[in-house]
């Protein structure tokens, strides 16, 4: 059956399909893999590849919930594996489980864990003397810096630190986040540092600083050519020319056939009249009635302050009577509730063994991590990348 199964997987490729990989008719049944077809377009690319064997377990695990559990209980094994590692390398461990999970994770985002892993990691060797300048460490840095809303306070942490100073990679990736701020002046002082530090390869950092000024150079100069090329701006009242005057009169030609309306000169010393209708005789008897009824004196103070009769009194005198104990209402019994709907993530992916206290806090997070805690973790290191760091290393 397992062979069956094997063969129904392998399908023999078309005389062109073959001709384009460099094949004959002769060449062994290639494996045809339906999900890559499907789930082809949530695959991160990889700078190094990627390995066709794990890519294919993991595009099947998005529909086949034992697949995923195989999944995930292998980065819980990998996790394990960092913890129980006695030799005299402990970041190796830290880089084959990150690469398996690009790997066996090719969409990435938070259910990989792929960001919180990153964070323990250089978290756990940041004070390492021997990891310093070490090229594996600093690219975990960087692909750490690459997942980050805002990785300059990352590039500051590393130099501040002297993290990574003796590679070329470190000065390149800084420089081009702040060539992508417009802080020219910081980029040329980050690769003229690099340079004077010798950072290899260092043939590979002046390449990309003469890379570097010839852009600068040429924005420089497409700004000043915008700045000189601006168009005349014409000033208000300013005379057309004769072939504008002409074009004008002639659009307005049907307006100068109109007869023109004579306006009547207003003189200014002379008062404005306000215009009165001839009140009706019943108006004019209300207003001599309202004349006759006009207050001729103010009232005494008792009658203006006839609203202000009440007399103050003391609020002790009033005692607020007590509340009438309430019965305790009985709650009323559940009707059916709406269902609540659960990811298929969260309801397949089983429940975390519980395991004893570890040394090592980090390691013990990521082994008793969910779904659910991984993506909220994920978050709040996207947006504050250094927030779990002791407040002594950010210096």
């Amino acid at each position: 059956m397992a062979v069956a199964a094997a063969a129904g997987d392998l399908a023999v490729l078309d005389a062109e399909t073959l001709a384009l990989l460099g094949g004959g008719p002769d060449m062994a049944p290639v494996a045809v893999c339906g999900e890559w077809e499907t789930f082809k377009e949530n695959v991160r690319p990889l700078k190094r590849g990627r390995n066709v064997g794990l890519l294919n377990q993991a595009l099947k695990a998005h529909t086949d919930p034992a697949q995923r559990a195989a999944l995930l209980a292998e980065r819980r094994r990998m996790i394990e594996a960092i913890e129980e590692y006695q030799g005299e390398d402990p970041l190796q461990p830290w880089v084959d489980c990150i690469k398996w999970v690009q790997e066996s994770f090719p969409a990435g985002g938070e259910f990989s864990g792929l960001v919180v892993i990153y964070e323990q990691c250089v978290r756990a060797f940041w004070h390492d003397e021997r990891y310093k300048d070490d090229l594996r460490y600093l690219k975990v840095w960087l692909e750490y810096a690459g997942n980050c809303s805002d990785a300059e306070v990352i590039f500051r942490f590393l130099e501040s630190n002297r993290i990574g100073e003796g590679h070329a990679v470190f000065y390149i990736r800084y420089a081009l986040l702040m060539e992508s701020k417009n802080k020219v002046k910081k980029v040329d002082e980050i690769f003229n540092l690099g340079i004077a530090r010798k950072a290899k390869p260092v043939e590979k950092l002046e390449t990309t600083y003469r890379a570097f000024l010839g852009r600068s150079t040429r924005k420089k100069e497409h700004e000043d050519d915008t700045a000189s090329d601006d168009p005349p701006v014409r000033k208000f009242g300013s005379d057309l020319n004769r072939g504008e005057t002409r074009g004008q009169h002639a659009e307005n030609s049907h307006m100068l056939a109109k007869p023109r309306v004579k306006l009547q000169r207003i003189d200014v010393n002379t008062p404005i009249s306000i215009y009165k209708e001839n009140p009706l005789p019943s108006q004019g008897l209300e207003r001599a009635r309202s004349k006759d009824r006009a207050w001729n004196t103010l009232g005494t103070q008792a009658d203006r302050n006839k609203e202000n009769n009440m007399m103050p009194a003391r609020w002790t005198s009033h005692k607020i009577p007590p509340k009438v104990a309430a019965r305790q209402a009985v709650p009323p019994a559940r009707v059916s509730s709406i269902e609540v709907f659960v990811d298929e993530e969260c309801a397949e992916e089983p429940a975390p063994p519980r395991v004893p206290k570890s040394p090592k806090p980090s390691v013990l997070k990521l082994r008793q991590a969910t779904s659910k805690n991984l993506k909220k973790e994920s978050e709040l290191l996207k947006e504050n990348p250094l927030r779990n760091f002791p407040l002594s290393s950010l210096r």
